[in-house]
This record gives structure tokens, sequence and C-alpha cells, in this order.
């Protein structure tokens, strides 16, 4: 029987201290919030018991941040796209921030299994002096347990609206796409870090946080099949392709880190699941 799960998270600030309430319909939880950074920031894990979706599975999650509030949200494992007979399997996220809100959406990285028909949803709207890190990575299949990506398609779409809109499907039959030099030249992961903001940065902020990207790309071993970009005045992108998960989601973390101690002066500070 399929599953159709649905999470609303509210983060609030009272008395000088982010809170998170959430409701729920389904089997997807937020774990206790955490504050190891102090009152400031909240950080919360995000659960879905079942570990992952077939198809006719549906997961909707709805986030809004208030005025001064600011959320850290990540995931204790991937999010895994199963094999299916037919039907599609949906992510759908949706974020949206008032005015003085700041957001950090980390999940771990999406895999997408031989066979499967998976979508992938997110859509970012910030007011007004709103600012969010976030990222998305997703892997095609198992490389490592020789596990490939030979059938099935992803549906992936990132967007801001009226600002920036990536939207790309992939096909595991679209040879071309999967191995040509122009395509992903036969990397197995495409990951994307984007800084949003509500009010176009000014060119000092966003010249630095290329120049972080950029030099830490340069210094990293995927020099050559990840870059940095503004497509608009509100949106900073770091996009990268790898072989595999880990050198990408290690890029992704450094560059994160530093972003957010040059754009909000917050220390490097590493979510303490991830480290499970």
């Amino acid at each position: 029987m399929p599953w159709h799960a649905r999470l609303q998270l509210d983060y609030q600030h009272e008395s000088s201290r982010s809170v998170a309430r959430f409701r729920h319909d389904g089997p997807l939880r937020i774990l206790q919030s955490l504050y190891p950074e102090g009152n400031a920031v909240c950080h919360n894990v995000l659960v879905h018991p079942p570990g992952g979706l077939v198809g006719g599975d549906t997961l909707e999650i709805d986030i809004t941040g208030a005025p001064g509030s600011h959320g850290l949200i990540t995931t204790p494992g991937a999010t895994r796209f199963y094999r299916s007979d037919g039907e599609l399997a949906l992510q759908q996220t949706r974020i949206r921030l008032d005015a003085g809100a700041r957001l950090e959406w980390l999940p771990l990285e999406a895999i997408c299994y031989s066979g499967c028909r998976a979508e992938n949803r997110l859509r970012i709207e910030a007011a007004p002096g709103a600012e969010l890190i976030g990222w998305d990575v997703t892997a095609l299949g198992l490389p490592g347990a020789k596990l490939p990506f030979d059938r099935g398609t992803l549906l992936q779409h990132i967007e801001v609206p009226g600002v920036w809109l990536e939207r790309g499907r992939i096909d595991a039959s679209d040879h071309r796409l999967l191995a040509s030099p122009i395509g992903l030249a036969g990397h197995r992961c495409m990951a994307s870090l984007f800084f949003v903001a509500g009010t176009p940065l000014a060119k000092a902020r966003r010249d630095a946080l290329l120049d972080v990207a950029r030099t830490l790309i340069d210094a990293s071993a995927l020099t050559e099949s990840a870059g940095a970009t503004s497509p608009h005045g509100e949106i900073i992108v770091l996009r990268v392709l790898a072989p595999v998960v880990e050198p990408a989601m290690h890029l992704l973390r450094r560059v994160w880190q530093a972003w957010r101690t040059e754009m909000w002066q917050l220390p490097a500070s590493t979510p303490r699941i991830w480290a499970m």
C-alpha cells in the first residue's frame, strides 16, 4: 500500500530563541530540537521511518521560517527511490521564509535505484531580507555495490519562483546524456549547493561567495567537474559532478561551512547526526 506522508515544520523566534513546531500525517517526523550553537540556531533531523519511496509513495514537506528565526535541517541517511512497477514516487519540498529568516536545508543524498520512477521537487520562496543555504545531491545507482542505474527515470526540479529554475529529466536509457562529455560524462553523482537571498546581493557579498567557492573547488579533487556561478542577483550556485557521492558531499560541506562563516559570521558547525 503506497504511503502518503506530510510534514509541516514551522520555525519561530521566541525570547531570543529559534523554536521548531511541527505537525505530521503518516511516516514523517522531526526529532528533538538541538542547540549545539546556542539558542539562535535550531537544529532538526527529519526522519522518514520506511527509509525509502516505492511507486505510488508521496512525501510532502512544508517548511516556514518566521522573522528572526534560523533553522538547520538534515537527515540521518539517504532518501531512496526504489524500483517501481509503473507508478511515480514523489518527494515535494516547499520552503517559505519571511523577512529576516534564515534556513539551512542540508538533507543527505537521494539515491535512485535501477527501475525507479522518481520526481524530486524543491520550491523556495524567500521574502526580502530572508536567506537560505541549501543543497541537493543525487546518486544514480550504487556503483560501489555494482548496482548500476540501468533502468528508470528521475525528474529533478528546483525553483525559486520568478528568479531561478532548474529542471531536468534523466532516463537511464539516454546513454548520450549519461556518457557524453557534454552530459554527465560517466559520473553517477550530481550535486548543487545554493545560496538564496530574498534581496539582490550586493556585489561585494556575491563576489565573496563566488571567490570562496572557487578557491575550495580549485583545492579539491573535483576541480575539472565543478563550478560556481551567479545566474541571478539573488542566487549563487555551485554545481558538481562526481563518480560517487563522497567527494561531492565533501566539497559541498566545505563550501557550506565557509559560506555560513562569510555571510552570517557563524562557525563551521557540523550536525552531530553526520558523525554517527
